[in-house]
């Protein structure tokens, strides 16, 4: 599904990203772990077309498409999404009007009919349940006077809404509470399939303890200098990084 190859990328001219190869099949769970200042969020948002980040070098192949040459919106309509680390509020634009929006966009893409009402009203009815999302706050400006986990909450049944084929959650548990977290967690492995995968950038284990990922990544530097099973993020969250550094000689 997505192949990344020697990606460089740069902001305001320095270097974040030195050389990530990474390789997601479908239906698989990756997590990509690593201290401050790593390069993971650098990494989601290359990935979605941030325009604040320069690629320098390599490139990203997602379903066979270079993802490099599309807008973020159209990376968006082939099916990237990205659940933010701290999602922005939108004073006066609506949660219904707002998903309505992005949701006819990616069916236009598609070459489909925008959706009717009473149809989109009643999907919103049924994604919601998935993340025990109030009805008062679906009704609401996007995320305008939101708790932290209400925020990422509603994240969530954005992406259940535009059922994308990859996902990125972008330290989705950073601010919740230990049901809020739980939430979050099954509302996303609902919406789980073998045809979709995901990327999940955290890092603490209680996370992972609820997704349980196939594949584990240790990015730190700029590079992605281990790679295990889930396992691996059981050993760092006894032992830490250190030791890691150690190994590769850091």
């Amino acid at each position: 599904m997505l192949q990344i190859k020697n990606l460089h990328a740069s902001v305001n001219g320095k270097e974040i990203l030195k050389g990530i190869n990474l390789t997601v099949n479908d239906g698989e769970l990756h997590a990509v772990m690593g201290t401050n200042g790593a390069g993971k969020s650098t990494l989601s948002n290359v990935i979605v077309g941030n325009p604040a980040y320069e690629v320098t070098e390599g490139e990203i192949i997602y379903n066979g498409k270079n993802l490099l040459e599309m807008t973020p919106e159209e990376r968006a309509h082939e099916g990237i999404f990205l659940s933010f680390q701290q999602p922005v509020e939108i004073p006066g634009v609506s949660m219904v009007n707002f998903m309505r929006a992005a949701l006819n966009a990616k069916r236009k893409h598609q070459g489909l009919e925008p959706l009717a009402a009473g149809d989109f009203l009643k999907l919103m009815r049924e994604k919601r349940k998935i993340v025990e999302l109030d009805s008062k706050l679906a009704n609401r400006s996007v995320n305008e006077g939101f708790s932290g986990g209400e925020k990422k909450r509603n994240e969530i049944f954005q992406m259940a809404m535009l059922e994308p084929t990859f996902s990125i959650l972008d330290e989705t548990d950073s601010g919740l509470d230990v049901d809020a977290l739980r939430i979050v967690a099954e509302g996303f492995n609902k919406l789980r399939t073998p045809e979709t995968s995901a990327m999940v950038i955290t890092h603490y284990q209680r996370l992972l303890d609820y997704l349980k990922p196939d594949i584990i990544h240790v990015l730190i530097d700029g590079r992605i200098i281990k790679t295990g099973g889930p396992e691996l993020a059981l050993e760092i969250d006894k032992r830490g990084f250190d030791w890691i550094k150690e190994e590769e000689g850091l």
